[in-house]
Formats: structure tokens, sequence, C-alpha cells
């Protein structure tokens, strides 16, 4: 990502051919104001304070008025002081001069010093992080708030493009073997440009499969000057300037993440397991139609255990079933998980339903969830059956087809019950609690659904050919 308004990309800068696509120019308003905002300045207080909070500096002066802070700051612009208020003593403000003006902040320390959501190492840290934010909203408020108006995020087709030109220049000009030329293009500046190009590559690759999903974005502090990737402006601030998504590693201002479409294409790097991870990202970031995990335990338990007395009742040992996950968490789809290595199919199974039991938003999701419950409610067959096709259409596209591939599975299961003694019924019972938990942890609500739970099941496995 360009670190400097000098550093924009430009047209002439990357290739011959730029009137064929017009690249970003990372906007570099923002990062101008920034460098222009007042700088701290610590009024230090001339004579030594009687029970000074050890956490604070020679800046603390003590229990004395709003008035008299006003006095010692005057006509400093970024000076301030810290105070113990008159009115509440043991609790502690910040009085800052900007625009002219004394402003008084109530002033925190966990650990850290804080005077709303954001953390600071130190006072000056604070300050000089807050002068920045009070003289960019003050001089840019209009700008900021225009900024979502026309973002780049909706036009960049600019970045696989630019990664082709780069790749076929490369290639023209390096006579070495085809493994040589893959590994030094991997390392071209061309990687750096950002995710979006990552993001355009993978919305190209016809192989993709296209479930939508939303960016899981976390407040992220950036090392140095970034440029939001969905309006191109820069992303102020010393910390927390911005979010980054943890899945793909996009990087936008919290206010423009609002606007990101549910297009996250998760990067397989960020991704550090396949146990416990979100359902839609493993499958993006592994560019499968339905979790490895699932593909390969119900491959080995139709090669080998259809036929097996109670199969997914019967429980595995423990420690094999979490040796199973491990190997899959490790080794992804290359995870052996043949008779060789583990005899007991029940094992096999008993990995598959952990899966299930581990996902943070289950296959039935949250937001299903009740509505799969009043579906099953309704006495009439026919009415509660359409009832359940109608909510089955509201799962994302991953979860669905996660739960129609297990259905036709659970339905081959039943067609060998005279060897199995498993039924839709019984299948139910064991899968219900499994594929669907109620969205607030509630013992007595889970009790309650529990009946509900297994007949929602058995009436998918038993009508998979219908609804699905």
């Amino acid at each position: 990502m360009a670190t400097s308004s000098n550093s924009s990309l430009s047209g002439s800068s990357v290739s011959s051919d730029a009137e064929e696509y017009q690249p970003p120019i990372w906007k570099s308003y923002l990062y101008q104001l920034q460098q222009e905002a007042p700088r701290p300045k610590r009024i230090i207080c001339p004579r030594e304070v009687e029970n000074r909070p050890k956490y604070y500096g020679r800046e603390f002066h003590g229990i004395i008025s709003r008035e008299q802070a006003d006095e010692i700051l005057a006509g400093v612009e970024g000076a301030y002081i810290l105070r113990e208020s008159q009115r509440q003593p043991g609790c502690y403000t910040l009085a800052l001069r900007f625009g002219n003006q004394t402003l008084n902040y109530r002033l925190f320390y966990d650990g850290k010093h804080f005077v709303g959501e954001k953390r600071f190492e130190s006072i000056h840290d604070l300050v000089t992080d807050g002068l920045i934010t009070l003289y960019i909203e003050t001089k840019a408020s209009e700008y900021i708030s225009k900024m979502t108006t026309n973002p780049i995020y909706e036009h960049i087709g600019y970045a696989t493009l630019l990664r082709e030109k780069v790749s076929r220049r490369l290639s023209r000009t390096k006579n070495e073997s085809r493994k040589a030329s893959v590994t030094s293009e991997e390392n071209t500046p061309v990687e750096k440009i950002t995710s979006l190009v990552r993001r355009a590559a993978l919305t190209q690759n016809d192989n993709h499969f296209n479930y939508e999903k939303a960016h899981n974005f976390k407040v992220h502090t950036f090392r140095g000057p970034h440029w939001c990737e969905y309006c191109a402006n820069f992303m102020w601030g010393l910390i927390a300037q911005g979010v980054r998504c943890s899945d793909c590693g996009l990087n936008v201002h919290k206010q423009c993440s609002k606007y990101v479409p549910n297009d996250c294409q998760p990067d397989l790097k960020r991704i550090k397991r396949v146990y416990c991870c979100d359902l839609t990202t493993l499958v993006k970031a592994h560019n499968t139609q339905r979790p490895m995990v699932v593909d390969s335990c119900i491959r080995e338990i139709e090669a080998r255990g259809l036929k097996s007395e109670g199969l997914y009742r019967v429980s595995g040992f423990t420690e094999h079933i979490e040796d199973v996950k491990m190997a899959f968490d490790r080794d992804g789809d290359k995870a052996d998980i043949s008779a060789s290595i583990y005899p007991d199919i029940n094992i096999i199974a008993g990995a598959l339903k952990l899966y299930f039991r581990d996902l943070p938003i289950p296959v039935i999701t949250y937001d299903t969830y009740s509505k799969f419950i009043e579906a099953a409610k309704i006495s009439n067959p026919d009415e509660r059956l359409e009832a359940i096709h109608e909510v089955l259409m509201l799962l994302p596209a991953a979860h669905y087809e996660t739960l129609r591939y297990l259905m036709i599975h659970l339905k081959k299961v039943t067609l060998h019950e005279k060897e199995n003694f498993m039924n839709a019924e019984n299948l139910g019972i064991v899968f219900g609690p499994t594929l669907m938990r109620p969205p607030e942890d509630s013992t007595l609500a889970t009790l309650n659904d529990m009946r509900y739970q297994k007949l929602i099941v058995q009436i998918l496995i038993e009508n998979e050919d219908v609804l699905f």
C-alpha cells in the first residue's frame, strides 16, 4: 500500500498502457491535515504536587479549577495539563488547549490511559492522537461526511489488470525457468499493492464458489501511513485508525466498513485452523463447495461404515477424535483418516459431529433457529414441510449446501437400518443439538426445544429429495 502522497500509484509509473485502466490515486488531503495538526505541549507544574498518581508525570497540577487550568494553558495551542477535580476528588481531567479554547476530558487509567474507546501507553500519545482527530474533524468534517460517496472499491478491476501487465512484462524480460519465474513474480512489489489485488483476482476465478460472506472487521492499529481501501482516503491518528478484516486483510475506515459489500475472499494464510472456524470463511479460503472435513469424513464413512451398528450413536475414543481434529487443523484436506490409521469408524463419525458442534455459528444458524422451531410446531404435515422449506431458503449458501450434503448422506445411513439400527428418528436425536443451538445460552430453552430439534433433522432426512 502507498505510504505517502508521493508514492501514489499513477498510470505513467506503472504501465505504458495507462489508457486501458485507471489505477487509484490515494487521496492525500487528510494526510496533509494530520501533518498540520498542532503538536502536544506539556505544561509542567512548577511545584512538587503531593499525592500525584504514580502513572502521571509533572504535567499533573493537583486540585485546580477549570478557570485556573484555562489561565495556565491560555494562548498555547496544543498545550495540556492534568488536574484533579475540585468537585470530585480522586477523579482526573485532561485539560487541552485547541481552537483558542480549553477542552476538558474525564481521564481514566486501567494500565493504559483513555478518555474514550482508544487506550494509550502514555498521556503524550493520547494528546497527540486527540489533537490530530480534533484538527481533522474540525477542518474536514464535510469532506469526511462525503468520503464514502465515490469509493474506489467498486472499480477495482484495475488490480487484476495491473498484476497481469506487470507479470507479462516480467516474464518477457526474464529468461529463466518457469519455476524461477513464478518464484520471482511472487516476490515482486506488485503483491504489495493492496489486498484488493487478491480480492479482484479471486473474483475473476471461475472455480471460486460464489458464496456471499461478510468481512470480519476488527479494530486495528496501523504502523506507518495507511490508506482506506474503500474510499482511498488516509486513515488518520496514532492508533486504532481503522479496521482490518481478519479473514482477508482488507483495511478500511471504521465508518467505511458499513458500506463494504459482503464479498470477503478469505486468505488461506490467515485461516489458522479447520475446526472452530466460521463455515463460510473456511470454504471460501479453501475454495471448496463444502468444508473439506465434511467431505473427507463422509467419504470415509460411506466407504467402510454404513453398516456399522449404532453409527453416530456409538462414541469413539475422545483422544482419537481429538487426534483427527488436530490432523485436519494441521494438514487440511491432506489429513489421513484411513482405516490403517483409524480402524474404528466411530472415531471418524465422532470427528464429524465434533466439527459441527465446534462451529461458531451452527449449520442451522442462530438467525434461523427460532423459525425452524416454529415450523416444527406446525401440526399439518404438508404445511410444516412447506414452512421448513421456506426457512431453509434463508440459510447462508455455504450452510445450505453443507446441510443438503449431510442430509443426503444421512438418508444413505437410514437405507442400512437393518444393519446399523439407525433410522431418521435416531439420527435426529443425535444430530438435532449438533446442527442447531438456541441463540441464547439457556439450558431451559435447549431442553424445551430438544424434541423439535430432533423432529427438524428427522424431517430433513426423510424429505431430503423434496426439501433440497
